[in-house]
């Protein structure tokens, strides 16, 4: 904890790169799109024409809504995880001398013992592999 200026470098890199990521993938294109093929169905139903590829296509784009929706949630869930733990470790401010519970249970998620590694996941998502 004493020495965390690098960690946290690299934390803020992590972070730049997941704020940096697309801006979140907009619905607004999809919502417009999915607007007008309900407006072309509507049409093509009254008039008994085809219309079983405009439904296919609303159904292809709610998925791809539905997809964005998830990853955007996902990508909030890790910037605030990674802004929690920066948070809190800008608050440490001592040198650890022993084990601390505590911080454990905050900062990682699982570590993965290998023969030759131990893999540690902390619960921003970042890993560390630690050669044995």
């Amino acid at each position: 904890m004493a020495k965390k200026e690098p960690f946290l470098s690299t934390l803020q890199k992590n972070i730049a790169t997941i704020f940096n990521e697309e801006n979140d993938n907009a619905t607004d294109g999809i919502d417009g799109k999915l607007e007008e093929l309900q407006q072309q169905l509507l049409i093509q139903a009254k008039s008994k024409n085809g219309y079983e590829d405009v439904a296919d296509e609303i159904c292809r784009l709610r998925e791809l809504k539905q997809n964005a929706l998830v990853e955007n949630a996902d990508r909030e869930g890790k910037r605030q995880r990674i802004t929690e733990m920066t948070d809190f470790l800008n608050e440490q401010s001592c040198e650890l001398e022993e084990y601390d519970e505590q911080l454990v249970r905050r900062l990682i998620e699982k570590v993965t013992v290998f023969d030759d590694k131990l893999t540690v996941e902390f619960k921003s998502g970042i890993e560390i592999d630690i050669e044995l």
